[in-house]
């Protein structure tokens, strides 16, 4: 072995080798060729992630057959020796370190990766990023802005280390060294579509990873939190609305710090009382953030340096609203607003839901039961009071030529999504058969902007509720269908997602926008989506944008507000709002 401080060379040996900063080598033996399988039942990692387990699956892929009764601790479970990465080389960087990554066999999945690039970020004192992918083939990445840094951390508040025979990656905190983030508790693997990677937790208190209907403090006795946004009314264990992949650790001591893995695919996380985490992801790449804090409020803050610092609230809307769906009438709405003025309740805030349009078309009113609201919406504004409308994404295909120019437009501007043929995807939503606004399409939020401001010119609104963006569908996939011989829309790996199919409720994964496929993009729909209407916002009341929506991804706080959804007027819902709002402290929550 040759080894020098910007550089490692490993010749075939039966080795593990940890590679720390400032330059430090720690040399163990290596587990030998073989099943290595007397592992603690709490420190089993799952082998056979999939529905189905049989003991001939589990050992055909090289892994440890040992049921317990009364435990969900996997049946099937990977031994210690499991045949993974190595690193091959380390180089010292001009922000950090540069690893390059390599496996010699393949796993149970297709398409693996075989040679993979680490790069590593000092980005700042308590700020870590690190990136895991193929140099040699693109793949999706999140493009939310981040911010650029110039130089590297001078005293940062943790260290790393390399394990070279097999690969893991360490990070500690310098202060107490205690280690935060150490992905040798289990294998990885990095296929095509199937990304694995475990890190060990350093205490029990785990918080985040949105958004579900949980408590605060997340169960770590084999609980798996699936990310991927969904339309379903709140209930405990299933994905929902938003998908936020990040989460906190109280390590025990007083400290915190946070973990972000900016990914958008479909993944599950698995909590095992190890404790430990393991991720898999059906696509992208590893884009993972640790942030030192040490208090909470300072992990938040270091959080929202790279997603962006939620929007200012206009004042008026941290105020009293007012909302619910069947007001009938312009007349029956402004009717309670009478009422809370006659027994002097205050209400800084009105809202209509979609009956006030006209046959749910986004951008109308219904001129038979609402005529009457831009009148209502006059007096409002006389007596300090807002209104606040809602906007759902999907748009009506089958008005007259002519007679909806959010669809006639749309066509000539060419914004709506297409399916894998290039033909326009269409769906049922409220107003019937519908399209969808591609929102990652820079000519799509001009589109939007144009809609919102000639519909502001009749209805004076204040606000803009953003509902049914995960996006939503009342079928499956599309009117047409979807290619089902396509891996992307059955995936060789199927997240624990709720309906047991990624188009359930939504539209096709290989439906094609301007970033990229739905596969990649689905759980960023709502977060495009308020980026066009608060820009809009802002633009046409050239004051501070109030939007709503119910669909989230990290950064969306930077210009939206969420809500809980659509939970029950019950004791047991009211008390999970707390954690709901506590849980998404870089976004405003209104509670519903």
């Amino acid at each position: 072995m040759e080894l020098s401080a910007s550089h490692v060379n490993l010749k075939p040996l039966n080795l593990k080798l940890f590679l720390v900063w400032p330059l430090l080598i720690s040399i163990f033996v290596s587990h030998g060729v073989g099943f290595e399988c007397p592992v603690a039942t709490t420190s089993r990692f799952d082998c056979c992630p999939e529905q189905i387990k049989t003991q001939e699956i589990c050992e055909k892929r090289g892994c440890c057959w040992n049921p317990v009764k009364d435990s969900r601790a996997p049946d099937c479970f990977y031994p210690t020796d499991y045949a993974t990465y190595s690193t091959t080389e380390v180089d010292v960087t001009k922000y950090g370190y540069r690893a390059m990554l390599s496996r010699q066999t393949t796993t149970y999945y297709s398409k693996d990766i075989m040679q993979l690039q680490m790069d590593v970020l000092f980005e700042t004192d308590s700020r870590l990023h690190f990136k895991i992918f193929d140099p040699a083939n693109a793949r999706f990445e999140v493009p939310i802005e981040t911010p650029k840094f110039t130089t590297k951390s001078s005293s940062p508040a943790y260290d790393v280390r390399f394990g070279m025979k097999p690969f893991s990656f360490l990070v500690k905190r310098n202060t107490t060294q205690r280690v935060l983030f150490d992905t040798s508790a289990s294998t990885f693997i990095f296929s095509d579509q199937f990304i694995e990677i475990s890190t060990f937790l350093p205490s029990k208190y785990l918080y985040g990873l949105g958004e579900h209907l949980n408590p605060l403090l997340l169960d770590l006795n084999w609980n798996t939190k699936t990310l991927w946004s969904r339309d379903v009314g709140p209930k405990e264990d299933v994905n929902l609305y938003s998908s936020q992949p990040f989460y906190m650790v109280m390590e025990g001591d007083g400290n915190a710090h946070g973990v972000l893995l900016l990914n958008s695919n479909a993944m599950d996380v698995v909590l095992q009382p190890t404790p430990a985490l393991t991720y898999r992801t059906i696509g992208g790449i590893l884009d993972f953030y640790i942030f030192l804090g040490p208090s909470p409020t300072e992990v938040i803050q270091q959080y929202t340096d790279v997603i962006g610092r939620p929007f200012m609230p206009p004042y008026w809307s941290l105020g009293f609203h007012l909302c619910r769906y069947g007001y009938h009438s312009a007349n029956k709405t402004f009717d309670v607003v009478e009422k809370m003025r006659a027994a002097k309740i205050p209400q800084d805030v009105q809202w209509n839901d979609i009956d006030s349009m006209d046959r749910f078309l986004d951008f109308t009113v219904d001129q038979q039961s609402f005529a009457e609201l831009p009148t209502m919406i006059e007096n409002l504004h006389q007596h300090g009071q807002h209104y606040v409308i809602m906007l759902d994404p999907a748009i009506s295909s089958t008005q007259p030529k002519g007679t909806y120019a959010p669809f006639d437009d749309g066509l000539v501007d060419n914004v709506f999504v297409k399916n894998i043929t290039g033909q326009l995807l269409r769906a049922k939503v409220w107003p019937g058969e519908a399209v969808f606004p591609d929102f990652t399409n820079p000519i799509t939020h001009k589109w939007w902007l144009k809609q919102t401001a000639k519909f502001h010119e009749y209805i004076k609104f204040d606000g803009i509720w953003n509902d049914m963006n995960e996006p939503s569908n009342f079928g499956i996939g599309s009117l047409d269908g979807c290619p089902f011989n396509s891996t992307y829309e059955n995936p060789p790996y199927l997240p624990a997602v709720l309906g047991g199919s990624l188009i359930s409720k939504t539209i096709c994964m290989t439906a094609q926008q301007n970033w990229s496929m739905h596969y990649n993009v689905h759980s960023l729909y709502g977060y495009t989506e308020t980026i066009a209407t608060h820009n809009a916002l802002a633009q046409i009341r050239n004051k501070r944008p109030f939007v709503l929506s119910r669909s989230t991804f990290v950064g969306s706080g930077k210009y939206t507000a969420h809500w809980t959804g659509d939970i029950l007027s019950t004791w047991k819902h009211m008390y999970y709002t707390v954690p709901g709002q506590l849980l998404w402290k870089p976004i405003i929550i209104f509670r519903a």
